[in-house]
């Protein structure tokens, strides 16, 4: 049961960030869209190569996840653009979101 709990965990955290290595978006010009992919391809990575468990991973894509909704909210609200206080905020959630990475990827004690 224990076994089969991680590796659930490991599939669900696995999944996104195999999606989004399909669809690089090296042609996208927005930087948010920019941000979102490199950071899921580190959460992917980590994964991968074992610095990051499948629960940390998740978790870390959770945060991706509830990010990426807020844009996409703030952009509804102002006709599919973000002002310059929606940038300042996702620019600042997404720093916090790196540095989450960063210590969950190296500092495992």
């Amino acid at each position: 049961m224990r076994l089969l709990k991680y590796v659930l965990v490991a599939a669900l955290a696995a999944a996104p960030a195999l999606t989004f290595a399909q669809t690089a978006p090296t042609h996208a010009k927005n930087p948010i869209v920019k941000r979102e992919f490199n950071q899921q391809r580190r959460i992917g990575n980590g994964i991968r190569n074992g610095a990051l468990t499948p629960r940390q991973g998740a978790r870390l894509e959770r945060q991706q996840a509830r990010i990426h909704r807020q844009v996409r909210g703030m952009r509804a609200r102002d006709n599919g653009r973000l002002t310059m206080k929606d940038r300042r905020m996702v620019h600042r959630r997404q720093n916090i979101a790196s540095r989450r990475i960063y210590r969950a990827k190296h500092h495992n004690g």
